[in-house]
């Protein structure tokens, strides 16, 4: 709905991902005003970063992560992130995954559950100092 509204002129700002932009972006509908990411993005280094367009202080990454039951044998889990890594790493994948805008980025699983433990932190700060309450 926040794209259509974007390129409906019903908004005029929207954050979206750059998978979802790019198309649009390419064809001149839309204007990329920078990247929420720490550095440029592979699939579009034309682009600037936040802070470098002058908006400091915010970062922020999409991200796409595969997971299993808590209890899953740490053997299964660590077959599964071998052939997954292998697979994101490989040319193949990297040139699907850059032309549709994405980058690959796989870790161990420990570094993932650590990743998710910083993000949920993260947005707990945030949306308490916001005073924002679950509904």
């Amino acid at each position: 709905p926040g794209m259509r509204a974007l390129l409906g002129g019903e908004v005029h700002l929207y954050f979206a991902t750059i998978s979802t932009a790019l198309p649009h972006i390419k064809a001149g509908k839309l204007r990329a005003l920078g990247v929420t990411s720490a550095k440029r993005s592979t699939a579009a280094p034309e682009f600037p970063t936040l802070a470098e367009a002058g908006v400091s202080g915010y970062q922020h990454t999409s991200w796409v992560g595969m997971l299993a039951p808590a209890r899953t044998p740490r053997a299964v889990v660590a077959k599964l992130n071998a052939e997954v890594v292998k697979i994101v790493q490989s040319p193949e994948m990297k040139g699907l995954l850059l032309r549709e805008g994405l980058e690959a980025d796989a870790s161990s699983p420990e570094e993932f559950g650590q990743d998710i433990k910083t993000q949920i932190a993260k947005w707990q700060k945030l949306t308490k100092a916001a005073g924002i309450k679950p509904e």
